[in-house]
């Protein structure tokens, strides 16, 4: 791969410069010879009021932006172009302020570009950028953007995935799943935890496909690059979200957000469920104050409520135990018998065995999963054997 340094004026950089607000794209500049958001690129997110300022920050005082990277390519039409590869976010954040769309604090003040002193809004407009251009085949500048220090925000691991297997399906994706004004996306929001603008939403969605079919995101996205069609992707993410909400009517629970639903939705989608009743085991488990893992029970109730180890209820006090293994020991000598009342019933030679606190585990008389409390007055110490073989008997 070919590189060459060049220095370009930031009014040349941004002549043609039009941002996308409702996509968050700088879309061109160089006078539309320079494509700012090649399709791989995530989008901008650097207009939170800090880092885009802290841009114009840098450059009012003078301070180097450090280096940018272009890299040659075509547009639709088979003319050359140039796209950057590293630097869109900076590159926007200057185009937006100059354009006036956001302030910065100068001398304690709140200043817009139009603002600022005639000779400040020129230094800014003949600041020069150092830009590396790199030439090579698509592959080259692939591998390149996936291995060059990006400065600013990382990217994630779907932001890379874009770059490697840019494509029309991808476009398409990004167009449905990465759009923040999608009017979808609250309902979605509730059960799935991202940033759509960090192609979060766009991740969790192939991801939840892709192990559908056996595959990882990486192999989806290879055998779809060239599709312009995402009907599959579409119609799987839709017909999970669907059966979230059909299987669970409430208003969805803070704990329901960023739960593996793809998988859920494989092992239980297939089953009926009464919604009423789902509700209502639902509502006594959130309350119940034994259980640690507030997020297990929308797994535990669609599984039949037969696996308490997903909702982590709470232990014995270890006092309780100490309790407990000192009255039922006591009253064992009293009467000749094991205390272990398990084996105080059997008839082998453990029934007057007298167990050490560090043999036997706590357990409930009457099982949590039929209603018992996890407190002293349910307590009964129990040998390690009879523990494990009782279960919720």
């Amino acid at each position: 791969m070919k590189t060459t340094l060049e220095q370009y004026t930031v009014k040349q950089i941004l002549d043609g410069f039009v941002f996308n607000e409702l996509e968050g794209k700088g879309l061109f500049g160089l006078g539309g010879k320079l494509v700012i958001q090649p399709e791989y690129q995530r989008h901008y997110i650097y207009g939170d009021g800090k880092r885009d300022a802290a841009v114009i920050d840098s450059m009012l005082k003078g301070y180097p932006l450090g280096l940018i990277y272009f890299s040659t390519g075509k547009n639709a039409g088979g003319g050359d172009v140039l796209e950057v590869l590293d630097g869109q976010q900076r590159i926007t954040s200057i185009g937006r302020f100059l354009g006036g769309k956001f302030a910065v604090r100068v001398n304690g003040k709140e200043q817009v570009f139009s603002s600022l002193a005639a000779e400040t809004q020129k230094s800014l407009n003949e600041s020069t950028l150092l830009v590396y251009t790199c030439d090579g085949t698509e592959e080259e500048i692939k591998q390149w953007f996936e291995t060059i220090n990006i400065q600013g925000v990382p990217l994630n691991k779907q932001e890379l995935l874009n770059a490697i297997y840019s494509g029309p399906f991808v476009t398409a994706a990004k167009r449905e799943y990465s759009n923040s004004n999608n009017a979808k996306l609250q309902k979605w929001q509730s059960y799935v935890r991202g940033d759509p603008k960090r192609q979060e939403i766009l991740h969790v969605a192939l991801g939840w496909v892709a192990t559908s079919e056996g595959v990882s995101i990486d192999s989806y996205l290879a055998q779809h690059r060239t599709d312009a069609d995402i009907s599959t992707l579409r119609a799987y993410f839709t017909s999970v979200i669907d059966w979230i909400s059909t299987v669970f009517v409430r208003p969805p629970d803070q704990e329901m957000r960023g739960l593996d639903w793809g998988r859920l939705y494989e092992a239980y989608h297939s089953s009926a469920y009464n919604p009423a009743t789902v509700d209502a085991r639902l509502d006594e488990l959130l309350r119940d104050e034994a259980v640690n893992n507030r997020r297990g029970v929308y797994e535990y109730v669609l599984g039949g409520m037969v696996e308490p180890s997903l909702l982590d209820i709470r232990i014995f006090e270890k006092k309780d135990k100490g309790v407990a293994y000192q009255r039922q020991t006591q009253q064992a000598k009293l009467n000749d018998k094991s205390n272990c009342p398990l084996c105080a019933l059997g008839g082998d030679a453990n029934k007057q065995r007298i167990y050490k606190q560090s043999e036997m585990d706590a357990d409930h008389v009457t099982a949590w999963s039929k209603g018992g409390a996890t407190n002293i007055g349910n307590l009964t110490m129990l040998c390690i054997t009879h523990n494990r073989s009782k279960g919720n008997r």
